[in-house]
């Protein structure tokens, strides 16, 4: 009988977990299937940790977690799970329900065909999301596929049932900063994806706020593209050419006019400020890659484990 691991990251979730495990259980006992879970909690600062020490003393042999010393963040929590997984798939779901239970036995049927290394689940739409959220969301898929080698599927999950050859793919990448959906792309191999409506949260609220989004996808496009760079390339480029073009434009009207007036001091300043500013933008975004090259080469853990049952 195979063995399907369930990998479940949690932050701040003690509302979340009583609920989840026996709504999943629910499906997984109708199915041919030994299972294990894996709850990480990654640093939780409510009583996350409690709930999972309960369900493990319930359920010793089925129930796992692991405990982080602090938060580390949810792809770091992601990749500690797949790295205790045993099973010879794993799906990796969040606690709050929003992944749908029900779609586990056709995720399993599919890959036992062999057409298939992995079934992702993809949300159709966004509803009971902010309209701002839903936008930024459209915007960066559309984004990040235009400059990026890597194409990731518009509302894809992380929500997805994995082969143990593709899940030992995705742990070979060891990179300190991590997009999952970006690297579940790059890696390769068969996906099929299931659509669905989005489901309101069990319980609980999201801690993803704009901001955490925004600076999510900025990683995920700084982790799979070198656009930006090319961009501040580019804005350089201009700015040089520009400036040459304008110092022609100036030594051309002296020689023809000797006596034309001099632009005023408000135009100079604003060149100044806008060129400055330019600079100041690739500064930054250079700054930003050549942050991810020190953060990598401190070789610093993904996570520390403070408990682990």
């Amino acid at each position: 009988m195979n063995k399907l691991s369930i990998v479940v990251p949690c932050y701040n979730e003690q509302e979340s977990v009583p609920l989840f495990f026996p709504a999943v259980e629910k499906v997984v006992t109708k199915m041919d299937v030994t299972v294990e879970y894996w709850f990480v909690n990654d640093g939780s600062a409510d009583n996350t940790l409690q709930e999972l020490r309960k369900l493990h003393n319930d359920h010793p042999e089925k129930v796992h977690y692991i405990s982080f010393s602090r938060n580390f963040g949810k792809e770091s929590a992601l990749y500690a799970g797949l790295q205790a997984a045993t099973g010879d798939y794993v799906v990796d779901m969040d606690v709050d329900l929003q992944d749908p239970p029900e779609f586990l036995p056709k995720m399993y049927d599919l890959l036992q065909t062999g057409d298939w290394d992995c079934i992702g689940t993809r949300r159709v739409d966004r509803t009971g999301e902010a309209k701002i959220k839903s936008f930024l969301s459209d915007m960066f898929y559309k984004f990040i596929n235009r400059i990026s080698n890597t194409q990731i599927i518009p509302g894809a999950r992380d929500y997805r049932m994995m082969t143990r050859q593709m899940v030992n793919a995705v742990l070979e990448m060891k990179e300190y900063s991590r997009f999952s959906k970006g690297i579940f792309s790059w890696v390769g191999f068969r996906t099929k994806y299931l659509d669905y409506h989005n489901v309101e949260r069990v319980a609980g609220e999201s801690d993803w706020t704009t901001w955490k989004l925004f600076r999510y996808a900025f990683d995920g496009i700084a982790d799979f593209s070198q656009a930006p760079l090319n961009i501040a390339v580019w804005i350089g480029s201009v700015s040089f050419i520009v400036s040459i073009i304008g110092l022609l434009a100036v030594i051309i009207r002296h020689i023809v006019n000797p006596d034309a007036a001099v632009f005023g001091w408000a135009s100079l300043v604003s060149i100044i400020l806008l060129i400055g500013g330019l600079q100041l933008l690739c500064i930054g975004i250079i700054g930003r890659y050549v942050g991810k090259i020190f953060l990598q080469v401190k070789d610093r853990p993904i996570y520390i484990v403070q408990e682990k049952k």
